[in-house]
This record gives structure tokens, C-alpha cells and sequence, in this order.
């Protein structure tokens, strides 16, 4: 008997897209926060795509601390800053991307059937931003008060696939691998990483659709509500 169920954040719970314009911005408004001192954006948008990027988007499942790798970048481009002032970087930076998460009606629509149904909800996300920020945006977006659970890579240490992130948000909920399932658009860390770690798994295709066949998930939703049909059948 499924007794939760637990969301992917990006392209699951909202859509969101990579924008070359808020990159650069995000890098403008975090350098201006830094103060006198700080680099050129230019360079440090270079520097940044060779030091920090390929950390951010590899296939390793071994979370990165986001402040401590902008503050190591930071110190290779001689500027002296200490972590209240990479704080500063990492928090307007974040602030410039916030808009680009989008959130759907039916989305919402869909976690509050769930929770009419007496089910609990969860979060489990691969995001490198720090905890704090991700929930005030979970709060804006009134997804927070929603959640019975919240499992961040960040939090955990290790990204999906790996199990550690799954576990987290199964003891929050308080409820068993066979209770839970879990829904996602990436058939590798959502589906897979799920069904490795004893989860149903459904694939999310309402925002944009995997293709890439490396796992087989319990359906494919073309629609939040497609969640709602399944668990009808469970």
C-alpha cells in the first residue's frame, strides 16, 4: 500500500530551463554583492565555466558544497573574500534564478488530492544551492507548507541515484521503501535511482520527456493527474 509520495523539483514539480542570460546575471549581481575587489564578470564567468561547472553538472554522485567551490574560485582569481562575503555572492546569485522556476496549477492541484487522500509528500532533489535558500524558495512557491519531507542532495551528501537521498526522505515520512513512490523526469537518478533503492518509481513527462530508455518506470505520466489515475489502481 502506497503511503507516499515523493517529487523530483526541477521539470517535476516545477518547470525550469537553463538561461545563458540569467547565468551571466546571476554571476553580475553576486560579484556586486562581493564589493570592492571583486573580478570582472567576464572572467569570472570563465573561470567559473571551467571550475566549477563540470563539478556542478558530472555524473558523480558526491554532492558538492556550492559556497566552499565559489570561494575556492574566488581565491584562484586572487580576490580575498572571506564566507560572509561568498554568502553574499551565493544568495544574490540565487535570488537572479528564482524566477525561472515556474510552477503549475495542476501541479499544486495534485499535491493537495494527495494530501485529501491522507498521504504524505516529499520532496527528493539533487540541488547544489545551500538548504536555507532552496527552502525560502520552497516557502515562495507555497510548496513548503506541503511537505511532509525534504531530502536535498545537499543535505545527504550524495545525489540520486544514489540510495542515501531516497533514505533520507523515507525516514522523514516515516514510511517503508515498498510504501513510497517516487516521481520523476530522469529515468536514470529518478526512476532507477528509486527502484534501486525498493521505491515504485513514475516517470514525469508533463514538463519535458526523458527519452533515453535506461530504465523502465510504472508509467509514464503525460499529466500530474496521470499520479493520481495510477495510485487509483495500486
Amino acid at each position: 500500500m502506497i503511503r507516499a509520495v515523493f517529487f523530483d523539483w526541477g521539470n517535476t514539480l516545477v518547470a525550469w530551463e537553463f538561461d545563458p542570460e540569467l547565468f551571466v546575471e546571476g554571476h553580475a549581481c553576486g560579484l556586486a554583492a562581493l564589493g570592492p575587489g571583486a573580478p570582472a564578470q567576464e572572467e569570472f564567468t570563465e573561470a567559473f565555466g571551467e571550475q566549477v561547472l563540470p563539478l556542478l553538472l558530472g555524473p558523480g554522485e558526491d554532492e558538492v558544497d556550492y559556497v566552499v567551490e565559489v570561494g575556492s574560485l574566488l581565491a584562484s582569481l586572487r580576490v580575498d573574500a572571506d564566507e560572509a562575503a561568498v554568502w553574499r555572492f551565493v544568495e544574490a546569485e540565487h535570488r537572479v534564478w528564482r524566477p525561472a522556476h515556474r510552477i503549475e496549477p495542476d501541479v499544486l492541484d495534485l499535491l493537495d488530492a494527495l494530501k485529501e487522500r491522507g498521504l504524505k509528500i516529499g520532496l527528493v532533489s539533487n540541488v547544489f544551492d545551500p538548504p536555507a535558500l532552496m527552502r525560502g524558495l520552497f516557502a515562495e512557491l507555497r510548496l513548503l507548507e506541503r511537505l511532509d519531507a525534504v531530502a536535498l542532495s545537499t543535505e545527504a551528501g550524495k545525489r540520486k541515484p544514489h540510495p542515501a537521498i531516497f533514505e533520507s526522505a523515507l525516514q522523514q515520512a516515516g514510511v517503508l521503501p515498498t510504501e513510497a513512490v517516487m516521481v520523476g523526469d530522469r529515468l536514470r537518478e529518478d526512476v532507477g535511482g528509486a527502484q534501486a533503492a525498493g521505491l515504485a518509481a513514475i516517470q514525469a513527462a508533463w514538463f519535458v520527456r526523458d527519452g533515453s530508455g535506461v530504465a523502465t518506470p510504472a508509467i509514464t505520466a503525460e499529466a500530474p493527474v496521470d499520479v493520481l489515475r495510477w495510485l487509483g489502481t495500486t
